[in-house]
């Protein structure tokens, strides 16, 4: 009669061992469906907008050079459970705005700079440039390496985007006042006005 307890108990915690493999596993792989759905072109629009320089950058993380200074400062911050030194951002706020004549841009900035914003409203990297040189290829493989240099703001800014065939994009920024940042994101068509 023991035996048969044990061999009951035993089968009873390997089907729970192998249920709990399986709802990790349904986990994992419903948040791998999750991201590649959430790709906000295909590839033929990704291709029209770069190529037509008229697409926008939403930023949906940001991570610093200068990842363990950030660490330091947010791990002080109460509630805070990040870390690694990527930041979360709010996607519906962060982007760049790609059109042939200009390029406008407003990201947050988490790092040093090497000279303070004069008034509350200048921190971050905000800017609206009518005279930029604009590079762009197609990638050996796939994709875009797209490189923008303004000209006209009050710092030079050089932005780097590494395109991929489904709209997600990297953006590296540096400037002559600040050190480098890395957005994660993606590109959407520019909205129209109305």
């Amino acid at each position: 009669m023991d035996f048969i307890r044990f061999y009951h108990h035993s089968c009873e915690s390997t089907n729970n061992r192998n249920m709990n493999k399986l709802k990790t596993l349904c986990a994992i792989a419903f948040t791998f469906l999750s991201v590649i759905a959430m790709a906000q072109t295909d590839k033929a629009t990704t291709a029209k907008i770069v190529e037509a320089k008229t697409y926008t950058f939403v930023a949906r993380s940001a991570t610093p050079l200068n990842v363990q200074d950030i660490s330091a400062v947010m791990s002080r911050i109460p509630g805070n459970v990040q870390g690694g030194g990527t930041i979360n951002l709010n996607e519906n706020y962060y982007d760049v705005k790609v059109t042939p004549d200009s390029i406008v841009a407003f990201l947050p900035y988490y790092g040093r700079a090497f000279s303070a914003p004069i008034g509350q409203n200048e921190g971050g990297v905000k800017f609206n440039s009518k005279k930029f040189d604009y590079k762009g290829t197609k990638g050996k493989k796939r994709g875009w390496n797209i490189l923008i240099e303004t000209k006209d703001a009050k710092e030079n800014f050089r932005l780097a985007l590494n395109i991929g065939d489904e709209g997600y994009a990297t953006l590296s920024l540096s400037s002559n006042a600040k050190q480098s940042i890395t957005y994660q994101g993606y590109l959407k068509e520019n909205e129209e006005k109305k």
